[in-house]
């Protein structure tokens, strides 16, 4: 049994070399160390592995055996590192990222578009999923980090950092005009024809625990996937929006759409960056991008 696994690279160096004295300037050691080692190995092996001569040393039939699996070892531990220096260096590698479509679009998108240019190697995976299944997937490893709003429900295992403010407004079309310039109060929500996301997103359960607060039950004439969905809805007089606001920001400095003032606004809510515990499984690449995404420290 070989005693010192790193006598292989010495054989390997030496049989590539067939040389002691250029594989001791090539290992950057003495030729008396690099010799000790070959007498060692052959030691532990039972064979002579190397036959000398004056013009240097050659493989014997067992060292030539010995060293065509030696040769496959060692060159794939030298490809190895060479995938985890360019991994470190981000010269390639993978990123794995949860967003809703909200977060995505509204606060992702351009720090990925800048990733992307600085390390255009590094592969950049996103699952686009509403806020607990991006949970969901950050618990169970399937995510590096996610990018989720408030409200939601976390546990000590999920590490959160608050990045910007949102708000959410309801907005509608030329139908709905005779409101406009109006204070809507909360309880007349309950007798207009509101378009919201379905249950299962953050958003939605951000607007229905205020409006219960304040003792209003919303019953939705329309529930949608997604908030762009709900501006095109709003924006054909189908009824009346509840949406981030910078997704109908469009809309609205067209005059497509107006926001609907309301005896009380609907309070602000964050964008966070979730992580599981102190974030120390996620990839190089996922490290440089989630420091990106912090908020600069003052």
């Amino acid at each position: 049994m070989i005693s010192n696994l790193d006598y292989c690279r010495v054989f390997y160096a030496v049989a590539q070399n067939g040389s002691i004295t250029l594989a001791a300037h090539s290992l950057y050691i003495s030729q008396p160390a690099v010799s000790q080692c070959i007498r060692q190995l052959e030691k532990d092996l039972g064979c002579r592995l190397f036959s000398r001569s004056t013009k240097g040393v050659s493989l014997t039939p067992e060292g030539a055996v010995f060293y065509e699996s030696v040769k496959k070892g060692y060159e794939e531990i030298l490809a190895g590192e060479k995938k985890l220096h360019a991994m470190l260096n981000l010269e390639r590698g993978e990123l794995r990222i949860g967003a809703s479509d909200m977060t995505l679009q509204f606060y992702l998108l351009p720090y990925l578009e800048r990733f992307h240019k600085q390390f255009p190697d590094v592969k950049i995976n996103v699952s686009n999923a509403p806020t607990p299944e991006t949970l969901r997937l950050l618990k169970s490893g399937g995510i590096d980090f996610g990018i989720v709003s408030t409200p939601f429900e976390a546990d000590a295992a999920i590490t959160s950092v608050q990045t910007v403010r949102i708000r959410d407004v309801f907005v509608a079309g030329e139908k709905f005009r005779c409101l406009q310039g109006k204070t809507v109060a909360l309880e007349e929500l309950e007798q207009l024809p509101v378009i919201c996301l379905e249950k299962s997103t953050s958003t939605r359960r951000h607007i229905d625990e205020f409006l219960r607060e304040n003792g209003v039950v919303l019953a939705p004439e329309i529930e949608l996937a997604t908030s762009e969905l709900i501006v095109e809805f709003a924006r054909r007089d189908l009824g009346i929006g509840v949406v981030m606001r910078d997704f109908a920001e469009k809309a609205l400095a067209a005059g497509e759409l107006f926001e609907l003032e309301l005896s009380q606004r609907l309070p602000p809510r964050s964008i966070c960056v979730v992580t599981a515990g102190n974030g120390e499984g996620m990839s190089v690449a996922a490290k440089q991008l989630y420091h990106m995404l912090l908020p600069e420290q003052t």
